[in-house]
């Protein structure tokens, strides 16, 4: 079936273009959206309607976003063919658009297709998957202080492990691979293994921390941390943070200074490294040291996840995959098929990370008034069940009604 008889590109509306290095923002950018898999069914209408309302109550009629559905996962499988989870069309119009949001997909553990989200970065170069964490007044959370931790994390998006070079144990590939190992690299290893290829390469790693420091510098933050285990992989992930350094001196040296050298001058961004397990304690002993992280790919996917259930957990936590003039934004949380269509899951994490895309198209006023939107709902505890069942006194909503209370908050 051609992508005409399925996509329907809207009528009015223009694509966000690049000039230099700067997005060129229309009044009325073409936006594409993915529902996502099971509860996207509830998240995403909740979060489209507070988008909106956000942009309305900030500008008017001067602006508004004219949304775009494609198709990806289990939507796409009804509609193109069920090899067909991710189609070309979707791909190009995400390509095309520059800027997207979707919920969240469904990816099979073990078996079936590869990760959705993974191969839409992969194929869209998007390098840098974001993850701002923070606490919302209100929100339960484990730990004593969870307002300590407000932190950036940059995390590396194409390579590492998750570039998908892996043989299954017993299979061919992996017994030739072994063999090569064995005979040509003295590498022996257990027989019948399973084997994975990490790589992680100067111009890559160097990029997300390129990122990474740019982040910092325009928000005036006091540091970024290179996050690696390379005590004990030393030419990958201590690489990483090699790498990160040479950026540093190399095309930031009036603006940065490591933190060995001691005393920071006044204004000088901070760069420093942490071995990765030691990371994990930081998060949770002393958060306020820390405001960007820079991580490998496999780290930062443990350590968002770790430190979004510091404030809250992954309902609230929002995410963005970004390229070179191009972002796509998701939910960072499952599809919890079980809940789907019953309008009661927690759309925060959606309805967070679109603040992040209308801050990233430069509309700030619109990603405020979302933020303290938020902030206001929660704190007079009027919450969707997963926040309510753990907290005293707090009002029961639906993902329908949290959205409006939301829009009554802008």
């Amino acid at each position: 079936m051609s992508a005409s008889a399925i996509l329907k590109e809207p009528k009015q509306g223009e694509p966000i273009t690049m000039k230099g290095d700067r997005l060129q923002v229309p009044s009325k950018p073409i936006i594409p959206f993915i529902e996502g898999d099971g509860i996207g069914v509830d998240l995403w209408p909740a979060s489209r309607r507070v988008l909106d309302a956000a942009v309305e109550k900030c500008y008017g009629k001067k602006k508004a976003i004219a949304w775009y559905e494609v198709f990806a996962g289990e939507k796409a499988q009804s509609r193109y063919g069920a090899d067909q989870a991710l189609p070309s069309e979707t791909l190009d119009a995400l390509k095309k658009y520059r800027v997207s949001i979707k919920g969240p997909l469904t990816t099979p553990v073990g078996k079936g297709i590869r990760s959705l989200n993974v191969t839409i970065r992969q194929k869209l170069d998007l390098y840098a998957c974001v993850r701002p964490v923070r606490w919302f007044e209100g929100v339960p959370s484990p730990v004593k202080h969870p307002e300590k931790l407000n932190v950036t994390i940059y995390r590396e998006n194409t390579e590492d492990v998750y570039a998908g070079i892996e043989w299954a144990a017993g299979s061919h590939e992996a017994e030739q691979l072994a063999a090569y190992l064995k005979d040509k690299l003295n590498a022996a290893l257990p027989e019948g293994s399973a084997i994975g290829i990490k790589p992680m390469s100067s111009k890559n790693s160097k990029r997300l921390v390129r990122a990474a420091i740019r982040h910092a510098l325009l928000r005036k933050l006091p540091s970024v941390t290179l996050v690696h285990k390379g005590n004990i992989m030393k030419y990958t992930e201590g690489a990483f943070k090699d790498w990160g350094y040479e950026v540093a001196k190399d095309e930031f040296a009036k603006q940065t200074v490591t933190e060995a050298s001691g005393e920071a001058p006044n204004g000088r961004l901070v760069i420093k490294d942490r071995i990765a397990d030691s990371m994990f304690q930081q998060a949770l002993l002393r958060p306020e040291e820390y405001s960007v992280l820079a991580t490998p790919n496999l780290n930062g996917d443990y350590l968002s996840d770790a430190c979004a259930a510091q404030v809250g957990g992954l309902g609230m936590a929002p995410g963005a995959n970004i390229g070179d003039g191009i972002g796509v934004f998701e939910a960072t949380h499952g599809t919890a098929p079980k809940y789907a269509g019953q309008d009661v899951s927690n759309p925060g994490s959606l309805i967070l990370s679109g603040a992040m895309m209308l801050e990233y198209l430069g509309w700030t006023e619109a990603a405020d008034a979302v933020i303290k939107a938020m902030s206001s709902t929660i704190k007079a505890k009027t919450v969707t069940y997963d926040l309510e069942r753990q907290m005293t006194g707090a009002q029961k909503l639906k993902c329908s009604e949290f959205a409006s209370a939301l829009i009554r908050n802008l």
